[in-house]
């Protein structure tokens, strides 16, 4: 009887030892740091268990044990917890983090720049041409598009506010305009709320159609307050805007580079030449800066300008000064 007592003990202090030391030892691997020459990109794919997730590590080129990879998720609780995406693994990273980093989700990242002034057709040929990003608007008309990302404006121009942001890798391009266009939205609200009061504007989407041509037509920042005091002088008159870049929107894929003088008497919905009022849409997208110039110009009497050939502007109050100050500059 003595006898099995005391193999009964070793057995227990075998068991004991050799789970010791197993625990240790996956316990000193979770924890060890990976070595790695660069950056490793994996993806997770959705719907993906933790044994098929492990796997995709490893092919990827993440160097991991995935039967040990996936003991640490089920021990750890965290096997049903995996989040689908694009992430990073990087040198001196352990197992235990990467895991923590599939399960909270960190994706890596990529960013995307929208640059003040382009038109709509410049945005979406940048988003479409973007490597990162899942195309899922692809063969969407321009109004197809705005429903998808549930706008209730029916012409895309200028409703995307020009920024860099940031994405996690393989996100639609939905998100990508749903959240430039939100940012839009909510730059306006917040500077038609501190607007000058008495501007000639309807409603904040003609503010929105100004604020594009301030845009396309500052040549240096500093003057955006000047140009917008200019074209809305030039609105509260009943004056013809007479913008070029108004006229070169309108002529769309017919322009070549040169405005001529017929193209300024040729009649477009655009052509502020021949048409009063602003143009039915805003013809690019405009920064903060031309938001709040055209939603609280300098206070001038100015309602002419003339590029000075340096970029900048020479401003006059009547005709006859902006006739000398145009053959000064441009004869």
């Amino acid at each position: 009887m003595a006898f099995l007592k005391k193999i009964l003990l070793f057995l227990v202090l075998f068991v004991l030892i050799v789970g010791g030391i197993g625990i240790w030892t996956f316990k000193t691997w979770s924890d060890t740091p990976i070595t790695l020459d660069k950056a490793t990109e994996f993806t997770i794919k959705p719907g993906s268990n933790i044994r098929s997730a492990a796997r995709q590590l490893v092919d990827a080129g993440v160097p991991l044990h995935p039967y040990l990879f996936e003991i640490l998720a089920r021990v750890s609780g965290k096997a049903t917890s995996l989040k689908a995406g694009s992430f990073e693994a990087i040198s001196q990273e352990t197992p235990a983090q990467i895991l923590k980093k599939i399960v909270d989700g960190k994706f890596s990242l990529t960013n995307l720049s929208i640059i003040e002034g382009w038109n709509f057709k410049q945005m979406r040929a940048a988003i479409d041409a973007h490597p990162s990003i899942r195309h899922d608007t692809i063969g969407l008309s321009d109004t197809e598009l705005l429903q998808r990302i549930g706008s209730h404006y029916t012409h895309p121009e200028g409703l995307f506010f020009p920024d860099t942001y940031l994405f996690a890798k393989n996100s639609s391009d939905v998100q990508v305009y749903q959240q430039a266009h939100q940012a839009m939205l909510n730059q306006l609200n917040e500077e038609w709320g501190k607007r000058l009061q008495g501007l000639p504007y309807k409603d904040v989407y003609q503010a929105l159609i100004m604020a594009s041509i301030i845009e396309k037509e500052t040549g240096q920042a500093a003057e955006r307050g000047m140009i917008a005091s200019v074209f809305v002088n030039r609105l509260r008159a009943g004056m013809l805007l007479q913008t070029d870049p108004t006229v070169i929107y309108g002529m769309g894929d017919k322009f070549q580079g040169n405005i001529r003088k017929r193209d300024l008497t040729t009649d477009t919905a655009y052509n502020t030449y021949t048409r009063a009022g602003l143009p039915p849409t805003p013809i690019a997208l405009p920064g903060k800066d031309a938001i709040k110039a055209a939603l609280n110009p300098e206070p001038s009497n100015a309602y002419y300008f003339v590029a000075r050939g340096n970029g900048t502007s020479q401003f006059s109050e009547n005709l006859n000064e902006h006739n000398r100050a145009v053959n000064k500059y441009q004869r």
